[in-house]
């Protein structure tokens, strides 16, 4: 496999800690979504920046040397693709998707696979870029050593996904309404989206 993120989780982590306002303004976006109990996975763990701090259970990555840093961090990790979850059916009472669906060689069947994982009334947790908004633009433009390979997704488009995947949204916030590196304070999240760059959402099974 040929992933930036094979060689590079250094410096996908040192992202977050140059950027810490826009860390803790998505880590407090993500719990206004993010159910507060059960088992959980996070499809697309990376080092576990996420799902350490929220407390989401079990990840899986196809990058192993991000999956071990995840590992150390307390997460229960399995070497694996979202189009293909080493999981049992309705083994999770929730999974998160968290940016890293612009990475999925299939959006498709990955989200068809957390819904096999997903337990009766499962939640499905999703964070995009929205790539209409102002930082999707940014980062399309960028030669960025990750993104340059990514393929972002608005939220209409991301709807449709969804939908054909039989899950039914609940809730929508979004955060980041500045450019990262601008960013000052922790921001507050708000309802809906259209006005900021990272747009994120609870779905049912």
């Amino acid at each position: 496999m040929n992933s930036p993120f094979l060689r590079y989780a250094k410096e996908y982590d040192a992202w977050y800690k140059r950027n810490t306002y826009a860390y803790l303004s998505e880590l407090r976006a993500l719990k206004k979504v993010l159910p507060k109990k059960g088992k959980g996975l996070e499809i697309g763990v990376g080092t576990g920046r996420f799902a350490a701090p929220l407390g989401i259970e079990w990840g899986i990555d196809p990058a192993e040397p991000m999956l071990a840093t995840a590992k150390a961090g307390g997460v229960k990790v399995k070497t694996g693709v979202a189009e293909r979850i080493p999981f049992a059916d309705r083994s999770f009472d929730y999974a998160a998707i968290i940016i890293s669906i612009c990475f999925f060689k299939n959006p498709l069947k990955a989200l068809r696979e957390a819904h096999r994982v997903l337990k009766k009334d499962g939640k499905l947790i999703i964070a995009i870029v929205d790539k209409n908004s102002f930082l999707g633009k940014a980062y399309r433009k960028k030669k960025s050593i990750f993104y340059k390979q990514a393929r972002f997704f608005g939220v209409k488009e991301i709807e449709e996904l969804l939908r054909a995947s039989e899950f039914r949204i609940t809730s929508s916030y979004q955060t980041l309404f500045s450019l990262p590196e601008r960013m000052r304070s922790v921001q507050k999240p708000r309802r809906g989206f259209g006005k900021a760059g990272l747009r994120l959402s609870k779905q049912e099974k």
